[in-house]
């Protein structure tokens, strides 16, 4: 068995969600306090002038030691850009950039990949997908049927270990029940309030998991620096990955 610690954070820009400055420093301190394995992160800048212009998938990369990184630009500025990005320990494979904008609103895609644990001898294939759906209810039971029908999940075996992780924007926490259930996911946790960060009281973030995978523990990361980093919290989720079983292959 392989012990994972996924973390799952809305970055707001690195601009806190109270005294609104940027301070990328204070959301690398949240993630290295947690110290996640795996990291999913939303709402990354990247070249925009509000934040200095960073790449900031770079520097959290680099600041933060993981040893690889993926960045998905979703919406474009009239300097830069921002969207999604997964940082991991491990290698990411097989990439694919899932289209769920649905016009007129916001553009919007989803992250997935394929990274390969391997830790004390052991291995196994984790899917992963990362995003962040929209404001309104039905854009989100969209976006989020359109990804689960799409092929980097759909054709993905059962037992394969997979973690659709994000900014649900689930204000309601109705998604859970209505369309990850029926696809084989369950939450890490049935609630976790994340937004807004200084006095929480909407679970808009969540973490789903499906196949050979367990939850050992979840919680959202309420330390006094993550109150103020951004405007949400993040989700983290201890899991248990079992090895045996398929590693590779076409369908997995």
């Amino acid at each position: 068995m392989i012990d994972l610690k996924i973390l799952t954070y809305n970055i707001h820009k690195g601009i806190g969600g109270i005294d609104r400055r940027y301070r990328l420093h204070r959301i690398v301190e949240v993630i290295g306090h947690y110290d996640p394995d795996i990291a999913l992160l939303q709402e990354v800048d990247d070249g925009v002038p509000r934040s200095h212009k960073d790449c900031q998938v770079d520097k959290l990369r680099q600041e933060l030691g993981f040893s690889h990184a993926i960045y998905q630009r979703n919406v474009e500025l009239r300097q830069g850009a921002y969207g999604n990005a997964i940082l991991s320990q491990f290698p990411i494979h097989d990439v694919e950039d899932v289209e769920l904008t649905v016009r007129p609103k916001k553009r919007r895609r989803a992250q997935v990949g394929r990274i390969h644990l391997q830790y004390n001898g052991h291995q196994r294939t984790l899917v992963v997908a990362n995003l962040h759906l929209g404001l309104a209810g039905f854009e989100r039971r969209i976006q989020l049927r359109r990804l689960l029908r799409d092929s980097s999940i759909s054709r993905t075996h059962h037992d394969t270990p997979c973690v659709i992780g994000g900014d649900f924007n689930d204000v309601w926490g109705a998604i859970g029940k209505r369309i990850m259930a029926p696809a084989g996911f369950a939450p890490v946790a049935r609630s976790h309030r994340t937004f807004p960060a200084r006095a929480p009281f909407r679970p808009l973030d969540s973490i789903y998991l499906r196949g050979d995978c367990n939850v050992d523990h979840a919680y959202a990361g309420r330390i006094e620096l993550a109150r103020e980093a951004s405007d949400h919290l993040p989700l983290v989720a201890e899991l248990v990955v079992h090895a045996e079983g398929n590693v590779d292959g076409g369908q997995v």
